[in-house]
């Protein structure tokens, strides 16, 4: 079975399928979602059921007065990441782990096992579940996505020396996790996380030509074009172009949950007169939430911008996340700003795309946004009810102008083809990974 995987994720969230995403040309047969695929049984579908719901219940309540925080630092205990220094012995199993590896000894994700074994092909899930019960099943050749900047022991064998699992990791932080977690270092992978390559490009050709456009809007009084003009088009080479092609662009976007719906709505409000001008448009990735789809649209109407819908506002809603990071991907082209929270998307400042950052939720965002800002390609917002204040004043001054070109140069952006090449490579320690 030549260049074909077993590609597997999980629907939870959008992080853990938008990292399989990239990866769906790879795929056998499909992409298996282990949660939700016809080959998992009833009785297994209602546990992924019950352990989902308990966190899109906890993120949608968090905002709630007393109760919501007490619950959300109740939840956030269990899945917290253990301080960085010092580099110490961390391979003994926490609760989380031991929990895990009981549900695996007692079947949890055996269907999706027991189906995978009529191909001996590499498999590859971005979701730890499915890789620690292939592993401790002997499965040979398993691969593990790592999705964040940092991660929980959680995501390791309760033995690490014992079953072989190999990690893709997307930062050098999370590689060295790893190794205090007790993974052998030869089974880790710094690949970089797995971007689409319609936003890549084989020799970075797209992601060149986007991010050309995107710094003129981003820097209108060239104060750091100006300054770093002969770097800017030494690297982009044929793509540097003097001009832009698109108005000044934000795409908000909202958590898997659909949490923080609310700052979407406070940025419309705050830059309302500058829709109303044509000088900005905006991207509202309601993502696959109807719900959300419907507070935005009533939101704008109420706002008289109705007849911007489509024009210089735009709701981005999709029946399923396939469509969904479809479109998303499509629309990354001509967005200027990433306004999110600190999820998988942070990765992707690496096409070139500033993020400004809303409030973290859950311990491994709060060090994704660390990673952000300590590399100088995120910023955490302000008040969103006054946008129209302190987004312009970073726009003049070319501080977003310069996130965006640090994130491109700085991230690593060839995760999907890196993982490729590992998986389908005879002498996986030859491969010349690229960043």
């Amino acid at each position: 079975m030549k260049h074909k995987a077993w590609i597997i994720t999980v629907d939870m969230g959008y992080g853990h399928q938008r990292a399989a995403y990239p990866l769906t040309n790879l795929a056998y047969e499909r992409v298996i979602t282990a949660n939700t695929d016809q080959i998992v049984s009833k009785k297994e579908r209602g546990l992924w059921i019950r352990l989902q719901s308990s966190y899109e219940w906890i993120s949608k309540i968090r905002s709630l007065p007393l109760i919501g925080e007490l619950l959300w630092k109740i939840y956030d205990h269990f899945q917290s990441i253990s301080p960085y220094y010092p580099f110490r012995d961390l391979s003994r199993p926490n609760m989380g782990s031991i929990y895990m590896h009981r549900l695996i000894n007692k079947g949890f994700i055996s269907d999706i096992i027991h189906y995978i074994k009529k191909q001996n092909i590499p498999l590859v899930s971005t979701f730890f579940a499915p890789a620690l019960a292939a592993a401790h099943d002997g499965l040979k050749n398993v691969y593990c996505v790592i999705t964040d900047t940092d991660i929980n022991r959680v995501w390791v064998p309760e033995f690490p020396k014992q079953e072989k699992l190999h990690y893709f990791t997307p930062t050098k932080h999370s590689t060295k996790r790893l190794v205090e977690y007790g993974v052998p270092r030869e089974n880790i992978f710094f690949t970089g996380f797995p971007l689409p390559k319609e936003n890549i490009g084989k020799n970075l050709d797209i992601a060149k030509k986007d991010i050309n456009y995107r710094l003129h809007n981003l820097d209108p009084k060239r104060v750091y074009i100006s300054r770093y003009k002969e770097t800017i088009k030494k690297q982009l080479g044929k793509f540097y172009k003097n001009k832009k092609d698109h108005p000044l662009t934000i795409t908000f976007a909202v958590g898997g949950a659909g949490a923080q719906k609310e700052i979407g709505a406070d940025i419309i409000k705050s830059l309302k007169n500058k829709i109303l001008d044509h000088k900005i448009r905006i991207n509202l990735i309601a993502g696959t939430h109807l719900d959300v789809n419907k507070y935005y649209h009533k939101t704008i109407t109420n706002l008289g911008l109705e007849k911007e819908i489509d024009k210089y506002i735009n709701i981005i809603c999709a029946a399923d996340k396939e469509n969904l990071f479809k479109v998303f991907n499509k629309t990354l082209h001509t967005t200027d700003i990433l306004w999110t929270k600190p999820s998988e998307l942070s990765f992707y400042t690496a096409l070139g795309i500033p993020i400004i950052i809303a409030p973290p939720l859950g311990a491994h965002e709060i060090l994704n946004q660390k990673w952000l800002t300590t590399m100088g390609a995120g910023i955490p917002q302000e008040n969103p009810k006054y946008t129209n204040e302190w987004l312009f004043e970073w726009l003049n001054n070319g501080i977003l102008a310069e996130y965006a070109w640090n994130g491109f140069t700085e991230a690593p952006r060839f995760g999907t083809y890196n993982i490729e090449d590992i998986i389908f490579s005879k002498n996986k320690k030859k491969v010349k990974l690229k960043y």
